[in-house]
């Protein structure tokens, strides 16, 4: 019996989830499926350069899982790209995690408060109606909309997404 599958640990949400060769109509097409933890490793590798090293240590997985997580995705984006296939990003085992702030002190911004860092569909748990939605990369602060969560709010400064604060 093989041994049970790591949760891979993911820091991106993506506004869109679905994308399609134009002009083709969607029930004429075929989908490729892109598992979000294979999302996550082409957007370290791929879009931010990040080590291959570094990113296995990020995800916690071994560099052997992610090379075959990268394997797998640039097949299925390949294939979607030449044989004019929709690419659906959906599923995965994989538990979502706040980017580690810096310069708040030891264990802030971890998203690990009583959930575990752990919501609704495997997501950041909510902080209930108050509260600031902070940006990780430059700690600008806006004050917390009702019904729009932080991370589909883009920082005014930067351009990066909010997180809750």
């Amino acid at each position: 019996m093989p041994r049970p599958r790591r949760i891979r640990r993911i820091s991106f949400q993506p506004d869109v989830t679905y994308f399609k060769p134009a002009g083709v109509l969607l029930k004429n097409l075929q989908e490729s499926v892109l598992t979000r933890d294979e999302l996550e490793a082409i957007r370290l590798i791929d879009y931010e350069n990040v080590g291959q090293s570094k990113v296995a240590k990020k995800m916690k997985i071994s560099q052997p899982t992610l090379s075959r997580i990268l394997k797998s995705a640039r097949k299925k984006i390949a294939d979607a790209l030449i044989n004019g296939q929709a690419i659906r990003v959906k599923g995965g085992e994989y538990e979502m995690v706040q980017p580690r702030a810096r310069g708040l002190g030891l264990g802030a911004g971890r998203g690990m408060g009583r959930a575990g860092g752990r919501g609704r569909m495997g997501g950041p748990a909510a902080a209930g109606p108050g509260g600031e939605c902070v940006c990780p990369k430059c700690g600008y602060r806006k004050s917390h909309a009702l019904g729009q969560p932080c991370y589909q709010m883009k920082c005014p400064k930067c351009g990066t997404k909010m997180t809750r604060g």
